[in-house]
């Protein structure tokens, strides 16, 4: 169970504070049910109720700074989710952003880039459904790395590709380490 001013995800809403902890006053509510108060950062006139005893694939704990830097590291790691087949390839989408899985959300990002790119050097345009996984994966993602960070969520794009590259240029010493 989440505390009082824990930091979670919420699918389709991001980050979001825990506010209080409560029992919905409403006519047709469980009195004995308890709910979360959740308040997201990027929309704090919003407030969510979310049940206590929803489980895991409601929310999760969201990530910490040390987290959120091996999440970055391990980005060329990931495997991009390719599936030929459109209706199972937007569901995978659906499904990585429910999740909010960070690994799961870089697997659509790397896979819908390397889509684009095919896309566009065989003369098409990438298509509307890809463009807007697309962003949603990345708002997603970088939302959640530049809390963690404290970084503005503008910032993460460059400071993945800077990580990525300096650590594609460092000498791999793990051989001597034997």
């Amino acid at each position: 169970m989440y505390e009082i001013g824990d930091y979670v995800i919420k699918a389709n809403n991001g980050v979001c504070r825990i506010e209080d902890i409560l029992h919905l006053d409403l006519p047709n509510a469980d009195k004995d049910r308890l709910y979360y108060l959740l308040i997201p950062i990027e929309n704090k006139n919003a407030k969510l109720y979310v049940p206590t005893d929803a489980g895991e694939d409601t929310l999760r704990r969201a990530l910490n700074e040390e987290q959120a830097w091996e999440v970055i590291r391990k980005i060329p790691e990931v495997e991009a989710a390719w599936i030929t087949n459109d209706k199972l390839r937007e569901q995978a989408y659906k499904e990585a952003i429910h999740s909010c899985n960070p690994t799961a959300l870089i697997s659509i990002i790397k896979n819908l880039y390397l889509r684009r790119k095919q896309r566009t050097e065989q003369g098409k345009k990438s298509t509307a459904t890809d463009d807007r996984y697309f962003k949603l994966a990345e708002d997603n993602l970088y939302s959640e790395l530049a809390f963690a960070l404290g970084k503005g969520k503008a910032e993460m794009r460059q400071l993945i590709a800077d990580t990525i590259r300096l650590k594609n240029t460092q000498p791999d010493h793990s051989a001597a380490v034997r």
